[in-house]
């Protein structure tokens, strides 16, 4: 427990202070965001804030997690390993495409198939490490399982090792996606990220006080996850970057993450929901990201849809990501408190569900 405190007090002082200096340098060197024509008018005031926050999110959860193990003098585990590497590998897709965009002046920075390239080769790594077998603990247990899993694997659903690892990638993308599409007015998808990461750590920390691998687990169904206390270390830590990171990008934003944040923080969930075998739950727990993603499919079938049926094209909402038509209709920053509102709705049904199931099972 001491770990975890740690990992995610250091991580908000060093996001709070780390921020803060980013916005400087990135302001010296002219970073600043390009803001999409055909989005919300009211946004096209932020053109040239600073962008590319991600980088303080990112520098201060590897800081924050290697300093707790450092004042603990513990050693990293591989379930933690692989999940910075994830977190870490998948944010510098997103700079990249930030930079693009900061060079070139323009609001689309990488072509979309060149950043699923980067995703896959990420996302492949990451599935294809996480069930080797050179990373099996002394109970045989690999970071990842064969499973599929809601809150804990599900025996019934035991998938060969290839489809298992083009489901993994096939949740970093999409949530990765998700987070970015999420990404779009001021502290909404840092406020969001702060509450659903804040739920991981609580399950991690059940899951290791309920852990398999202790002898003293007497009574109701405990959890075979690899490494839960350390994958608690990660999660504390990425909650407290994105909490640090708030106080400059709540409205009105001084920074923003751009996909450099958006993108790394999507694929820490799927790293997350995959380590701790809780894939389904994710569904729950993140289901303003959800809400997001499916608001974006339905404009453009609809739009589709209506073009070939009747020859006019018609949208089904004023406007995609579904948080852009409330922005308009609420004001950006009522909206962005009633997402949060939202946000935590999903992630205390998502943690009610998680305990009823042990509880159930004792």
């Amino acid at each position: 427990m001491r770990a975890i405190l740690l990992g995610g007090g250091l991580a908000l002082l060093i996001s709070l202070i780390g921020t803060r200096f980013a916005i400087k340098q990135f302001t010296r060197w002219g970073y600043g965001q390009e803001v999409r024509d055909d989005g919300p008018t009211t946004h096209h005031v932020k053109r040239g804030t600073p962008t590319m926050g991600g980088v303080a999110i990112i520098g201060a959860t590897v800081l924050g997690y290697f300093g707790a193990k450092l004042i603990t003098l513990s050693p990293p585990t591989a379930s933690a390993l692989l999940l910075l590497l994830l977190f870490v590998g998948i944010g510098a897709v997103g700079f990249l495409d930030d930079f693009i965009k900061i060079y070139k002046q323009r609001s689309l920075g990488l072509r979309s198939k060149a950043k699923i390239v980067g995703q896959t080769v990420v996302g492949l790594t990451f599935g294809i490490l996480a069930l080797s077998p050179l990373l099996e603990d002394d109970r045989g247990q690999r970071p990842a399982s064969f499973s599929l899993s809601f809150i804990r694997d599900l025996d019934s659903f035991v998938l060969p090792a290839v489809a298992v690892v083009v489901l993994i990638l096939v949740m970093v993308i999409a949530t990765s996606n998700a987070t970015n599409l999420t990404d779009g007015a001021d502290g909404l998808l840092t406020g969001c990220s702060m509450m659903v990461f804040g739920a991981y750590t609580i399950v991690n920390i059940w899951q290791n006080n309920q852990w398999c691998g202790q002898s003293d687990i007497t009574y109701g169904k405990c959890y075979e996850v690899r490494d839960p206390l350390d994958l608690a270390i990660v999660a504390a830590a990425i909650t407290g970057a994105c909490f640090g990171f708030l106080w400059w990008n709540a409205s009105p934003a001084q920074i923003f993450m751009g996909d450099t944040g958006s993108l790394a923080l999507g694929a820490a969930l799927a790293g997350l929901a995959v380590l701790t075998r809780t894939e389904l739950l994710l569904v729950i727990v993140g289901g303003v990201f959800v809400m997001e993603t499916v608001s974006v499919m339905l404009q453009v079938s609809w739009f589709k849809l209506s073009r070939r049926l009747t020859g006019t094209p018609k949208r089904l909402f004023r406007m995609a990501p579904i948080h852009h038509t409330f922005d308009m209709a609420w004001g950006e920053v009522t909206m962005v408190i009633r997402f949060w509102i939202l946000t935590g709705l999903c992630v205390a049904g998502g943690l009610g569900i998680f305990y009823a199931e042990w509880v159930a099972g004792t």
